[in-house]
């Protein structure tokens, strides 16, 4: 099953469109895939994750997420399957300072249109995953970076999404603790989760399950 898919797609900026992000590109993105997009800054990594995850607009070209056209539906319709089947990781934690770590956690699901009576339980439950269930009412500033990027991707399962999509999500991490990160990605990878990881950290390489470099805007190999 086809969990993400960009036919031809294509972003430019600027006036008149005198910019190419993003180039004629096409790619299929299995269900259980751990992707990891490797290239030099300014390659067009960052614009094809948002692309495959409807947070830009393509210029030309489609772009499916579980057979669903994204640009065919509402702004709605597309901000509720989001909220629906995407995790995200950012490059920077992000978290709100005055909330506790549970309630960070738990902050996703104050948009669903669903209830949650065990949003409490399944945000302990996440942050005992990442290593971090016995600070659950400690405050973000209380935190280093690497646990700070922990909360960030217990937020980002809070959801139960099918899709996580991870920008950069170590680079402002010592090696130690870039190790802990891309182990814990491993493990929700192997109970069935695709991830799409952008990094310009070739070292990473080796825990997805398939590679894509890009350069000047399109997959080079």
């Amino acid at each position: 099953m086809t969990a993400v898919a960009l036919h031809g797609v294509g972003k430019t900026y600027g006036e008149k469109g005198t910019f190419a992000a993003l180039r004629d590109v096409d790619l299929d993105i299995e269900a259980g895939e751990y992707l990891v997009i490797t290239g030099r800054s300014g390659c067009g990594k960052t614009t094809l994750l948002n692309l495959a995850s409807g947070l830009a607009t393509p210029t030309s070209g489609r772009v499916s997420v579980d057979g669903s056209d994204l640009w065919a539906m509402s702004d709605e319709e597309r901000s509720n399957l989001r909220n629906r089947t995407m995790g995200f990781v950012f490059q920077f934690p992000s978290l709100m300072p005055g909330l506790t770590l549970e309630q960070n956690v738990t902050l996703p699901l104050e948009f669903s249109r669903e209830e949650h009576p065990d949003a409490g339980e399944r945000a302990r439950e996440l942050l005992e995953l990442v290593g971090l269930g016995h600070r659950a009412g400690a405050l973000p500033r209380e935190l280093s970076a690497g646990q700070q990027q922990r909360v960030v991707i217990a937020r980002a399962l809070v959801n139960r999404p099918t899709l996580l999509l991870a920008d950069e999500p170590s680079s402002d991490l010592d090696e130690e603790t870039e190790g802990e990160i891309m182990e814990i990605f491993g493990r929700v990878h192997e109970q069935g989760l695709t991830i799409m990881m952008v990094t310009h950290a070739r070292n990473l390489i080796s825990y997805g399950t398939r590679h894509l470099e890009m350069a000047d805007g399109t997959v080079v190999a």
